[in-house]
């Protein structure tokens, strides 16, 4: 799965308002609703909470992944939000939050969701892209991160496997 497939410039927050937990997710889902991708405020909210009820999304090293998967989405999407001072998610570590990946996931659409979360996994465990990313000015740069990443990441793990297969 390419992330940029689910990653839309229109629903990206390049400069996050929100300085809690409370507000970061009312401001995400609002935008989520303003581009149309779902089609009821109160009912996805409901999902990203009850996720939130389980344990925080807020990962550390300054990511959180809220995600949730019901009726309320219209397709499948990757909102990406970045917040230059940092918000207190109630992140694992404790530590502020920087970038944000809302993850919404159609009911009917298997592990869309899983598959995203592990793509972006894949890609938030290096620091230099993850800093990248902060640093970027422009929902365009955000894509181009991206993509340059995703082609690096798969000639990486080809290279890997050969090693391993010989």
């Amino acid at each position: 799965m390419k992330i940029n497939d689910l990653l839309l410039k229109d629903a990206m927050i390049m400069d996050l308002q929100a300085t809690d937990k409370k507000g970061a997710i009312d401001e995400m889902v609002a935008k989520l609703y303003e581009v149309g991708r779902i089609s009821d405020i109160a009912v996805y909210k409901e999902g990203i909470l009850a996720r939130e009820a389980q344990t925080s999304t807020g990962l550390g090293d300054g990511i959180a992944m809220p995600h949730a998967k019901n009726q309320a989405v219209n397709e499948a999407t990757v909102l990406f939000a970045k917040s230059k001072t940092g918000v207190d998610y109630e992140a694992l570590d404790g530590q502020p939050t920087y970038l944000f990946f809302m993850i919404a996931a159609p009911e009917g659409a298997n592990d869309t969701h899983l598959q995203a979360l592990a793509a972006l996994s894949r890609l938030l465990i290096d620091p230099e892209f993850v800093e990248k990313l902060k640093k970027a000015p422009t929902a365009d740069a955000v894509q181009q991160l991206f993509a340059e990443a995703e082609v690096t990441k798969k000639r990486t793990d080809r290279c890997h496997n050969y090693r391993v297969s010989e």
